[in-house]
C-alpha cells in the first residue's frame, strides 16, 4: 500500500536516536540502495516510453498501456522515493505540512494507475484472445489514450483523502520517553481511523484488481486451451502464429501481475499490522529490518517493468536497444567516415609524393573531428 510507506513509525528515531546518529551508516547505505533504485527505475521505464513513443510499429494498445505505467513508475521514483529515503537519514519529517499532503497523494495516484493499468492491460488481452471479433481496430489508439487518462483521473480521486487527512503529529516512545514528529494519513485520535484506511487500501489497491486479473486469466486459459484442442493438425499456419503472438503477450502482462502481487504485499501487510497496533510503536530490530526490506520491494516494483519485458521480447530488446544507444548512430557514423577517409588517404599516396599524402591524412583528420 503506498500510504504504508508514509505511515508513523519509530524507523526514524532508530536510525537516529541520538545527537551522534549511531545507525547512520546503516542509513546511508539504504538510502544508496534508493539511489540505485531511482537510477535503474528512471533509465528503464524513460527509456521504455521513448522507445513507444518514437517507433510507430511498437505503437499497438498493450504498449500504450504500458507507457502509462511506466510514466506512472517514474513520478513515483522522482517523488516518492528520495522522500521515503529520507527518512533513514534525518530523524524527523523534512517536507512540512505541505509535503506531508502532497506526498501521500502522488504515491497513492501512483499505486493506483499501476493496479489499475494491470487490470485494464488483462482486459485487453481476454478481448484479444477470448473475443478477437470485438476489437475495433478504428480510432484505437485513441480510445486506449482515453482510458488511460481515466485511469490516472480514477486514481487521483480515490487519493483526494490523503491531502485532505495527511497531516503532521506527534509520536511518543514509553521505552526512551521521546516524541518525535511524523506524517500520519489519518486523524491521531483513536485507532478507527488507521484500520479502516489500511483495511480499505488493501482491498481496492491490491485485492479487488487482483480477483479481477485473476478472473480474466481464466477465462483466458479456458479459451487457449480449448483453441488448442479444436485447432486441426495441419492448421493454417498464419492462425497458429497469431495465437502463439497473443499468448506471448498474455504471459508477459501476467508476469508484470506476479511482480506488482510480490512486490507489494509485505507492504501491505507491514502495514495492517501497524495499523491494527496503532497504539503501540515497535521499536524491535526485526519490525525495522521488515519495513526496510518491504519499503525497498515495493519501490522496486517501479524498476523492473521495463527490464522483465526486456527478456520476454526480442523485438522490443532490440528497439530498446537502439533507443538507449541513441548516440551509437553518430559513433558509426564518424567510424565509417574515418575508415572512408583511410581508405581515400590510400589511394592518394599510390600516386600522389608523401608530402601531398601528409596533408591529406591532415585534412582527413580535420574532417573526421
Amino acid at each position: 500500500m503506498s500510504d504504508a510507506t508514509f505511515t508513523p513509525t519509530p524507523d526514524v528515531k532508530f536510525l537516529g536516536d541520538s545527537p551522534e546518529h549511531p545507525h547512520l551508516h546503516s542509513g546511508i547505505i539504504i538510502a544508496t540502495i534508493y539511489a540505485l533504485l531511482i537510477a535503474a527505475g528512471l533509465i528503464g521505464n524513460v527509456t521504455l516510453i521513448r522507445t513507444f513513443c518514437v517507433v510507430k510499429s511498437m505503437r499497438n494498445v498493450p504498449n500504450l498501456f504500458m507507457s502509462s505505467l511506466a510514466l506512472g513508475d517514474v513520478l513515483l521514483l522522482v517523488t516518492c522515493a528520495p522522500v521515503d529515503a529520507s527518512k533513514f537519514l534525518a530523524d524527523e519529517w523534512l517536507f512540512g505540512r505541505i509535503g506531508c499532503k502532497l506526498i501521500p497523494f502522488i504515491q497513492l495516484t501512483s499505486v493506483g494507475v499501476s493496479v489499475f493499468t494491470l487490470t485494464a492491460l488483462a482486459a485487453d488481452r481476454y478481448k484479444a484472445i477470448v473475443k478477437p471479433m470485438d476489437i475495433q481496430t478504428s480510432k484505437a489508439s485513441l480510445k486506449v489514450c482515453l482510458r488511460a487518462a481515466s485511469i490516472w483521473l480514477l486514481s487521483m480521486i480515490l487519493a483526494i483523502p490523503e491531502v485532505v487527512f495527511s497531516d503532521l503529529h506527534s509520536f511518543h516512545i514509553p521505552e526512551t520517553n521521546e516524541t518525535f514528529k511524523a506524517c500520519a494519513p489519518y486523524p491521531h485520535a483513536g485507532d478507527l481511523h488507521p484500520k479502516i484506511h489500511s483495511m480499505a487500501s488493501f482491498l481496492i489497491l491490491y485485492i479487488i484488481p487482483l480477483f479481477v486479473i485473476a478472473v480474466y486469466y481464466i477465462f483466458i486459459a479456458r479459451s487457449l486451451i480449448q483453441s488448442a484442442i479444436n485447432m486441426p493438425v495441419e492448421g493454417n499456419a498464419h492462425i497458429r502464429r497469431q495465437i502463439e503472438s497473443r499468448m506471448r503477450l498474455a504471459k508477459t502482462v501476467l508476469v508484470f501481475v506476479g511482480l506488482f502481487a510480490i512486490c507489494w504485499l509485505p507492504n501491505h501487510v507491514i502495514y495492517l499490522y501497524r495499523s491494527y497496533h496503532y497504539t503501540e510503536v515497535d521499536t524491535s530490530m526485526a519490525h525495522f529490518i521488515s519495513s526496510v526490506c518491504a519499503r525497498i520491494l515495493a519501490f522496486t516494483n517501479s524498476c523492473v517493468n521495463p527490464f522483465a519485458l526486456y527478456l520476454l521480447s526480442k523485438s522490443f530488446r532490440k528497439q530498446f536497444n537502439k533507443q538507449l544507444c541513441c548516440c551509437c548512430p553518430s559513433i558509426l557514423l564518424r567510424s565509417q567516415s574515418t575508415r572512408r577517409n583511410n581508405t581515400r588517404l590510400s589511394s592518394i599516396k599510390s600516386s600522389q609524393n608523401h608530402s601531398v599524402a601528409s596533408f591529406s591524412l591532415v585534412n582527413g583528420n580535420a574532417v573526421c573531428h
